[in-house]
């Protein structure tokens, strides 16, 4: 955990630095602790790198943690929070929103993106738990996966019907680039409410690798602890699209490297997959930002450069171990 604080630490500060123009690192701690604000490089930072670093560290955060409990509820070691259709139904209610709204705020949007996301969460939940035998981890996956094909397909019928394909592409890809305070402010409230939730939780998804039936034993309610950890992945997952767009492959690849380093135990892995998330998707803006500059680059380019290799080394894994 100190480690890896100070590695983002230090990642925030490389994120203010560099960009289309270096801003030297004194003219950064000036800008944020002695800001002028009829000096351009204060502004900046202070109105643009600086939420922006705090918007990716807060995203790749909740996305990870998000992860992290879908993978224990599931029990799928490749799940990730669009299995619940969090980010299909946030898409489409997004695009339906600005096909009917185009003058709709960001604010209105990110509402719009939120409602969308419980939406599919709570459908994919009651259509799990609709068949004999409750909501057990597999009927969850296909619940999910089945309204997330269902919702992505209805997306792009919209999107294409409405002539909104272009505004829905970057969201699609991912990005940070038009982020301000206000996205902040939203992202802080909502991890206000959904990160107490992560940890009170924490041990009840400890002993769910054991099984349900182990599980509900030792005393832990299961539905409770089901609907709980769909809640705190709905408020995280919900708002870290509606600000950032879609982000893949955080969620998959950082709880499998905290769980290398922390092992199993929630109580330990929880907090440091927010850190590596926050890490990593700090680090993935500042390549976004270099890679093409002074052209923006979608984060779910970078995102999707370091995952895929690493979902691939999963499978191949997951296919070892069952054969």
């Amino acid at each position: 955990m100190l480690v890896g604080i100070c590695c983002l630490l230090l990642a925030i500060c490389i994120s203010l630095v560099f960009g289309t123009e270096t801003i030297k690192l004194a003219t950064v701690w000036q800008a944020i602790f002695d800001y002028h604000s009829d000096n351009k490089a204060h502004q900046i930072v202070q109105e643009i790198r600086l939420p922006r670093a705090l918007i990716a560290a807060l995203t790749g955060s909740y996305l990870s943690l998000s992860g992290a409990i879908m993978q224990a509820i599931t029990r799928n070691s490749l799940a990730e929070p669009s299995l619940l259709g969090v980010s299909y139904g946030a898409a489409f209610s997004l695009v339906i929103t600005i096909a009917l709204f185009p003058s709709v705020s960001n604010i209105g949007e990110t509402v719009a993106s939120m409602v969308g996301a419980g939406l599919s969460v709570l459908f994919v939940f009651m259509l799990a738990a609709s068949s004999k035998g409750g909501t057990s981890h597999v009927k969850l996956a296909l619940a999910g996966a089945a309204v997330g094909m269902f919702l992505n397909s209805l997306t792009s019928t919209v999107a294409l019907h409405f002539d909104v394909s272009k505004e829905m592409s970057f969201w699609y890809a991912g990005g940070l680039a038009n982020t301000n305070w206000n996205d902040f402010k939203i992202l802080s409230f909502v991890g206000f409410i959904g990160i107490p939730i992560v940890f009170v939780i924490a041990r009840a998804l400890t002993l769910l690798n054991l099984g349900e039936e182990v599980t509900q034993g030792l005393g832990i309610h299961l539905n409770l602890v089901k609907a709980l950890s769909i809640a705190a992945v709905l408020l995280l997952t919900g708002a870290s699209v509606s600000v950032a767009g879609s982000i893949g492959f955080v969620g998959l690849v950082v709880p499998h490297i905290s769980r290398m380093l922390v092992g199993p135990d929630y109580r330990f892995l929880l907090p440091v997959s927010a850190v590596l998330g926050s890490l990593l998707l700090v680090l993935a803006d500042v390549g976004a930002r270099m890679m093409n500059s002074p052209f923006e680059t979608p984060i779910g380019v970078v995102t999707a450069a370091i995952g895929v290799p690493f979902f691939l080394y999963l499978v191949r894994c997951e296919r070892s171990r069952f054969l």
